[in-house]
C-alpha cells in the first residue's frame, strides 16, 4: 500500500501544472537550441553550393563508425519529435485546465502595478496558440520542401543548395516563409521569457528585465537569421 501511495503521488506530481509548465519550458528551450544550430547551417548558403551540400552530407555521416549512417541525425529527429509532442501536450493540457477552472474566461496572469487585472497585454502572448499552429504547419511544409524534396516549387534537385535556390526564387514561397517566420518570432519572444519564468528565473525585477531583453534578442536573432537566405536568394544575390 505504501508503494502504491508513493507511485500515485509521483504520478500526480508529474501531471501537476507546475510539472507541465517545466516540461513545456525545457522542451521549448531544446527546440530553440536546435533552431540556432539550424540557422547557422542555413547561413552556409553564402559559402557556395559545394560547402552547403558538404555540410548537409556531413549531418548524415556524423558519428560514424560508432553510429550507422544517418544515425545521429535520426537521434536528433527523435529527440525533437519527443520535445514537440511534450510541448503540445503540456500546452493543450494547461490551456484546457485554465478554461475549465474559469468557465472559459481564462486566468488572471502576470498582474503588475500597471495592470491590476492580471491579463497579459503583449501581442506575442495573445498570439501564442495560433502562432504555434502556424509554426507547426510551416515545419511540416518546410520538411517536405527542403528535407524530403516531396514538394519542389521551382524544380526538384538532389542538391540541398539547389533546392533552396529553386524554391526561394519564387515570390509566394518566400512570402509563405516570411509569414511563418514572423509568427515564429512572436512565439519565441513570449516563449523564451515564459520558459525561464516557469523555471524560476524571474525572481527579481532585474532578472525579469534581463529575461525580457534575452527573449527579444533570441527572437530577433532567429527571425533575421532565417529570413536572410530566402530574401537574399529572391533578390538574386545567390544563384
Amino acid at each position: 500500500m505504501v508503494v502504491s501511495n508513493g507511485a500515485g503521488q509521483r504520478s500526480r506530481a508529474l501531471r501537476s501544472s507546475a510539472s507541465l509548465h517545466a516540461a513545456m519550458a525545457v522542451s521549448g528551450l531544446i527546440m530553440v537550441l536546435f533552431l540556432l544550430a539550424h540557422m547557422y547551417g542555413n547561413l552556409k548558403i553564402f559559402e557556395g553550393r559545394e560547402a552547403f551540400d558538404g555540410y548537409s552530407g556531413y549531418l548524415r555521416e556524423v558519428g560514424e563508425p560508432l553510429l550507422p549512417r544517418v544515425g545521429a541525425l535520426w537521434i536528433i529527429r527523435v529527440v525533437l519529435l519527443i520535445c514537440v509532442l511534450v510541448h503540445i501536450y503540456a500546452a493543450f493540457t494547461l490551456w484546457h485546465r485554465s478554461r475549465s477552472a474559469t468557465a472559459g474566461k481564462g486566468g488572471w496572469r502576470y498582474e503588475t502595478t500597471k495592470n491590476r487585472r492580471g491579463v497579459q497585454r503583449s501581442y506575442a502572448s495573445f498570439t501564442m496558440r495560433w502562432g504555434g499552429v502556424i509554426v507547426g504547419l510551416f515545419v511540416i511544409y518546410h520538411l517536405l520542401h527542403l528535407s524530403a524534396d516531396y514538394i519542389a516549387p521551382g524544380g526538384a534537385s538532389p542538391s540541398p543548395y539547389q533546392r533552396m535556390v529553386n524554391g526561394f526564387s519564387i515570390w509566394w514561397v518566400v512570402l509563405s516563409y516570411v509569414i511563418a517566420l514572423i509568427a515564429l518570432g512572436f512565439h519565441l519572444r513570449h516563449g523564451v521569457w515564459s520558459a525561464f519564468a516557469s523555471l524560476g528565473a524571474n525572481s527579481s525585477v532585474a532578472r525579469r528585465r534581463g529575461l525580457n531583453q534575452l527573449a527579444t534578442v533570441v527572437a530577433l536573432l532567429i527571425l533575421v537569421g532565417f529570413l536572410i537566405p530566402p530574401l537574399v536568394i529572391f533578390a538574386g544575390w545567390v544563384r
